[in-house]
């Protein structure tokens, strides 16, 4: 009996072995996720078209090629605050560049005239969207952030969760009643939380 019993349990134990050894297979043949591009990556790739666009039509500004090299020479220190924001800028820079050759060639002034008052924003790790609005070089006041969310809500499912590498457009010359709209809705919101769309956002966005 007891060389049975011995038997026995030696045969549970080898079983548990190799069942062990193949989910360990297993979990190794499944290819892990590809990293998706750096917010810098993306910010720089953005301010090379950018560049390149209104580098052809002979209008790039003459700093701007250098602020690129600072925002490459950031993202290559691993600096992806200063990559991005340098990346954002030379890219605003030469979208300026091209909004005004259009201008002087008298070509689509309207369309002109609208782009001239948005900007783009690449959001880094750290960034909610209290914390953009209160850039200075954004609006300065943390409590316009849901004109960013209401131009973005196709990109943004929930007000309080964005991720790194989305791309906003923020409208930098909005009406005094959009504004008003805005600052009214971050102060009465109300009770919030992460990974749920709140009613009162929903009313917001309907308005």
């Amino acid at each position: 009996m007891k060389i049975a019993n011995k038997i026995k349990h030696l045969g549970v134990l080898l079983l548990t072995v190799t069942m062990a050894v193949g989910c360990a297979s297993q979990q190794k043949q499944e290819p892990a996720p590809e990293p998706g591009p750096s917010a810098s990556s993306v910010a720089i790739a953005n301010a090379k078209a950018a560049i390149k666009k209104a580098d052809s039509l002979g209008y790039l500004w003459r700093d701007t090629g250098k602020i690129l090299k600072k925002a490459e020479a950031a993202a290559k220190k691993g600096d992806e605050a200063a990559a991005v924001k340098l990346a954002n800028q030379a890219r605003n820079q030469a979208e300026l560049a091209v909004k005004q050759y259009y201008l002087e060639q008298g070509m689509d002034r309207s369309l002109a005239s609208k782009e001239s008052a948005s900007i783009t924003y690449n959001v880094v790790k750290g960034d909610h969207l209290w914390g953009i609005a209160g850039k200075d070089d954004i609006y300065g006041n943390s409590y316009q952030w849901p004109l960013i969310y209401k131009a973005n809500s196709d990109k943004i499912k929930d007000a309080d969760l964005i991720y790194p590498g989305q791309e906003f457009d923020i409208d930098s010359n909005p009406s005094d009643a959009d504004v008003g709209a805005a600052v009214s809705h971050a102060k009465t919101r109300g009770a919030w939380s992460i990974g749920t769309v709140e009613e009162s956002d929903r009313a917001y966005l309907g308005q």
